[in-house]
């Protein structure tokens, strides 16, 4: 991996160390937020897209965001978790630019920025277990509540110690654009930086440098999908967030991402999610 990375900024959720004993079992965990394990007893198995994942002691996973992903332990299992996110404002994601490993080994250092992590955050710990009951906007007002009271050299210890986790994982990432075609790269690093706007396939086709319908033939082989798809899928990743973590009117939301036609946001939300973005909040909020 030889590209550089802009540096991130992350906000952590959680932090946490539990116990399980065969009751650590949720299926299609879809969150917009990121989370590592350090795995310290027992075992457990993690799915992610469907790729079973044994967890192991003395292990760190990484479950990037907006990944699929279900969860099974059938005896005693114990770890650290956090929770997080990254904040972007018209960049790309790192989550958008690389694939992570899910699993590296750990060592005696990683389970110390865990405990650290967790002493410099007292109380940041899930009240509840289900990702349903923690993924949502009222316990996300609280973390935001909790970031806001921390001391500026908790915040800084808080970010490093972050940074040194996810460094583990880049040791063995792969710059996602390696292997694509230079025009699709330019074409995704766009995207990336504008979900916010209406992006159109003629914009998109001057930034490759390619005709509408050349763009077409080889976003589709290199990403399965056509362009103004993908312009969809990202700007629901990011409807998503904004419906957990703010209150914002659903129109406001769409606004927001450049969907003026609230008709057509309710349409491809349903269509990307399964739900409309009503159902989808209150489906949390209800929790």
């Amino acid at each position: 991996m030889s590209k550089t990375a802009e540096r991130p900024k992350f906000i952590l959720l959680n932090v946490g160390y539990s116990e399980l004993n065969a009751n650590w079992n949720w299926k299609s965990v879809y969150s917009p937020f990121a989370r590592i394990y350090y795995v310290t007893g027992g075992k457990a198995i993690t799915y992610i897209n469907g790729e079973p994942f044994s967890l192991k002691p003395d292990h760190l996973y990484l479950v990037p965001p907006f990944t699929m992903h279900d969860n099974e332990c059938d005896s005693f299992f114990s770890l650290y978790y956090i929770h997080f996110y990254e904040e972007t404002v018209k960049k790309e994601s790192i989550f958008d630019q690389y694939d992570f490993p899910i699993e590296v080994k750990s060592d005696s250092l990683g389970l110390m920025l865990n405990k650290r992590l967790l002493e410099i955050n007292p109380g940041r710990h899930l009240r509840h277990y289900d990702p349903k009951l923690y993924d949502n906007p009222r316990t996300f007002d609280q973390y935001v509540a909790d970031n806001s009271k921390m001391s500026i050299h908790s915040r800084y210890e808080t970010q490093g110690i972050l940074y040194q986790l996810i460094s583990r994982f880049f040791t063995l990432a792969k710059t996602k654009s390696d292997n694509k075609d230079v025009r699709i790269s330019n074409t995704l690093r766009y995207i990336h930086e504008n979900t916010g706007k209406d992006i159109t396939l003629a914009e998109l086709a001057n930034v490759a440098c390619v005709s509408e319908d050349h763009l077409i033939r080889v976003f589709k082989k290199e990403m399965n999908c056509t362009p103004l798809r993908y312009v969809n899928m990202k700007k629901i990743e990011k409807a998503q967030l904004l419906l957990l973590t703010t209150d914002m009117p659903i129109r406001d939301v769409a606004m927001e991402l450049s969907l003026d036609n609230i008709s057509y946001f309710n349409r491809v939300f349903k269509h990307h999610i399964g739900k409309t973005p009503s159902e989808y909040r209150e489906t949390y909020n209800n929790l």
